[in-house]
């Protein structure tokens, strides 16, 4: 046991490292920021000297392992945009986005799993059929278009609900929906498929012979036991959409962590970039540590 904690910590290290790693190497990449910073009308005396002043005229080695030694210490630097500390703007923004995360979560969790549990305990039927079919619509369309149609349609059109920013449980109706469609599609399909191999299983037959209701059959028997992988792919798509809802709050204007992350690559602000990958990179390895505990408590044969 303690050699298996010790691997996974140091798993959870490389990745991490990893993950810094490229941030820093992109933020590099991606240009210089002093000519964003002062104009194109800024001359080559100026340039040098802010160069000089945010560090980049030094080693890229050394600024690399500061970078690290930053990271390690809590210390994610400064916005080149925003003149603040980037871990005080990515705190300010999170809980706008797991607003946003955990109302789309929750939407698609209500809406998939009973879609996919139905559809599998009536195999073959219209309701199969029909499930399916929205389950692979909802992995087709394109989350900034389906945003823009419900702007067009719940805005616009027929004013029943805001079209963007955030303040009320209304503004986060739509945005909400929007990005609940993907992750609702994928929980759908893969607890049918799950369901229907638990319900072609031996037991399930012991137990409907044994005179139980189709309802305690399918949900306390097949359920039950098709649940852990559902369960561990719905904890790993909240990480994902922590990390990558940016179209959504761009279509919808919302104050998230996407929108912090789109103004700082469009101001080449790589401070910011780095250290909103650093915090995704971070929130998603401790997500997939969490699926690991949720296996473990579940699931006696993990113990």
């Amino acid at each position: 046991m303690t050699r298996r904690i010790l691997t996974r910590i140091g798993a959870v290290l490389v990745t991490l490292w990893i993950a810094v790693s490229m941030a820093f190497a992109l933020g590099r990449l991606s240009g210089d920021p002093t000519s964003t910073i002062l104009g194109p009308m800024a001359s080559s005396e100026q340039r040098d000297a802010l160069r000089a002043e945010l560090g980049l005229d030094r080693p890229l080695l050394t600024q690399y392992f500061d970078y690290l030694g930053g990271v390690v210490s809590g210390d994610l630097g400064n916005s080149l945009q925003f003149y603040q500390p980037n871990l005080q703007m990515i705190m300010d923004r999170v809980p706008f986005t797991l607003q946003l995360v955990g109302g789309g979560m929750l939407i698609a969790v209500l809406i998939g799993v009973p879609l996919g549990v139905l559809a599998a305990a009536r195999e073959g039927s219209w309701w199969d059929r029909g499930a399916s079919a929205l389950a692979l619509l909802g992995q087709s369309i394109p989350v900034f278009w389906l945003g823009m149609m419900l702007v067009l349609l719940f805005a616009v059109k027929w004013g029943m609900l805001p079209a963007g920013q955030s303040g009320s449980l209304k503004h986060l109706i739509l945005p909400a929906f929007t990005m609940a469609l993907y992750p609702m599609a994928h929980v759908a399909r893969l607890t049918r498929a799950t369901m229907s191999e638990v319900l072609s299983e031996p037991y399930i037959d012991a137990a409907r012979a044994r005179g139980l209701s189709t309802t305690a059959v399918v949900w306390r028997h097949g359920f039950k036991n098709a649940s852990l992988p559902v369960l561990t792919v719905v904890v790993l798509q909240a990480g994902t959409l922590l990390s990558g809802a940016v179209a959504v709050e761009y279509v919808y204007a919302w104050p998230g962590l996407g929108q912090l992350a789109l103004q700082a690559i469009q101001f080449r602000d790589f401070p910011l970039v780095q250290a909103i990958v650093v915090f995704g990179a971070i929130a998603f390895v401790l997500l997939n540590q969490l699926v690991d505990l949720i296996h473990v408590a579940i699931d006696p044969r993990v113990r």
